[in-house]
């Protein structure tokens, strides 16, 4: 009889992310496909997306009795994960529980041995997790020793004890993602009714090194990437047998390498599939490819999200993010002319952070002009490069509040409360001027488009009560919102 194994995506939910729409967990799509093919039933259980409870965890977990049971956690889901693993000891102590995520890749040892994980957690899956979750449950399938498993942290006789790490997966077409599993009825991109959602990666890692960001330490800045008929092949597959007409693709940095890149784009346009593609990328990679951003379009690209962080050079060096103010004012005025969606975020609440400089940064936000711009408390991973300078003004250690919404550094001269007022004020007076730009678009679409991912924002994200109840509003502004929401 098969081992099953128990995929579930902890039951978290925060920000403005879940607004857009309804994610599915591609790292558990690819988990669970190596699960299949090394012999085991994977179930992909997405209790976040369901909206499931602990007690609708509890009753799936005592249906499925399943043999393992893996989760996976950023840092501030990493409560609820480890909640999904309590459930499953307390269902059945015999069940194997297993974390993996980037929280769990560096603060294992917390994980292992201090509350809320201690005594929930049997292993934490270090760097990628297909050929180490494969190969340490068929360790534990034979009861062999699980040290010669490498990419572990676990426990032995109370100590943490750590194998080494597991080489980065050469070739990233050999993994071939379990999308039968997948619900697609669950997963929508809420601007584009009665879509059907699909995320996919091309490529993994990052070679940069901003100071603030998780990814560059996971991957070691490393980079790797997909063949471009074969990201291809995926979409065409995925949009033929599901009916997938949105796609996000979930890279770091998808258009990395310029020829690659164009060949997608290419090949998308032959096929003219009448898709849409959600991507992030870097604002320098537009600035190189201004002459056929016409090509992102015609390929279905339809959103794309630039890396921006801040208004001020200083600021940018600071986050080591290798882009000039003139390049992020360029790049998000490219997008805007060539009729796709400009998304970015401003980062607040540095140290030296004033009434006054949040301002500039407001005003210089209207001035770059993206059309879905985030203002974003800055979370302070305890892993990140930024970690140990700032240690001394972060004021909560609550993983559950890292989620950009939350503040958790004290400015010097700001309380928490101002601090917190200063980024509602600043998605305030944004959308206030925005909103009545967005009427007067003459691009059908993307007029649409906006006014839909706007109600979308008021009606499920933490900004509704402030927007809308929050400070007095002008009429003629209110009648916008209350038409378009």
């Amino acid at each position: 009889m098969k081992a099953k194994v128990m995929l579930i995506t902890p039951p978290y939910h925060a920000g403005i992310l879940e607004s857009a729409g309804r994610w599915l967990n591609l790292a558990f799509v690819y988990l669970a496909g190596h699960l299949r093919a090394a012999g085991f039933e994977p179930i992909y259980y997405d209790a976040m997306t369901g909206g499931d409870s602990l007690s609708q965890i509890r009753r799936r977990i005592e249906t499925e009795k399943p043999d393992f049971v893996a989760t996976t956690a950023y840092t501030s889901s990493i409560y609820a994960a480890l909640e999904v693993l309590r459930v499953a000891k307390e269902v059945n102590p015999q069940i194997r529980t297993i974390i993996g995520g980037v929280h769990a890749h560096f603060q294992y040892a917390e994980v292992l041995t201090q509350p809320p994980g201690a005594g929930y957690v049997d292993f934490v899956v270090r760097g990628e997790g297909e050929i180490t979750l494969a190969e340490l449950i068929t360790c534990l399938v034979h009861d062999e020793d699980p040290d010669s498993v490498r990419g572990l942290a676990y426990l032995r006789d109370g100590q943490v004890r750590l194998t080494p790490a597991r080489p980065f997966i050469s070739d990233l077409d050999s993994l071939i993602p379990a999308w039968d599993l997948v619900d697609w009825d669950l997963y929508t991109f809420f601007p584009l009714k009665g879509s059907r959602l699909a995320i996919i990666n091309t490529s993994r890692g990052c070679p940069h090194g901003c100071t603030f960001c998780s990814q560059q330490k996971f991957w070691s800045q490393s980079y790797r990437q997909r063949r471009a008929d074969l990201v291809v092949d995926e979409i065409l597959y995925l949009n033929s047998k599901y009916g997938v007409n949105v796609f996000m693709f979930s890279d770091e940095y998808p258009t990395y390498d310029a020829r690659r890149w164009e060949e997608i784009l290419d090949r998308l346009i032959r096929l003219d599939l009448g898709i849409h593609i959600l991507l992030e990328t870097r604002v320098n990679d537009i600035i190189r490819d201004r002459e056929i951003l016409w090509k992102y379009r015609k390929a279905g690209v339809q959103h794309i999200y630039v890396g921006v962080e801040a208004t001020n050079q200083e600021s940018l060096d600071t986050f080591k993010k290798d882009v000039t103010c003139q390049n992020c004012v360029e790049a998000i005025r490219l997008i805007n002319d060539h009729g796709m969606v400009s998304e970015c975020s401003f980062i607040i609440g540095l140290p030296n952070e004033t009434e006054a400089t949040i301002r500039q940064t407001l005003e210089l936000a209207k001035y770059y002009n993206p059309d879905l711009p985030h203002f974003l408390h800055l979370a302070v991973w305890p892993y990140a490069d930024n970690a140990e300078e700032l240690q001394q003004y972060v004021v909560t250690r609550d993983y559950a509040k890292y989620n950009f919404i939350n503040p958790i550094i004290k400015p010097i001269n700001m309380s928490l409360a101002e601090i917190e007022q200063a980024l509602i004020g600043c998605y305030r007076d944004f959308y206030l001027d925005k909103v009545r730009q967005y009427r007067r678009l003459p691009d059908e679409f993307k007029r649409n488009y906006l006014l839909t991912s706007l109600k979308m924002m008021m009606q499920n994200s933490f900004l509704k009560q402030y927007l809308k109840e929050s400070g007095e509003m002008p009429e003629s502004i209110r009648e916008v919102f209350e038409n378009a929401c």
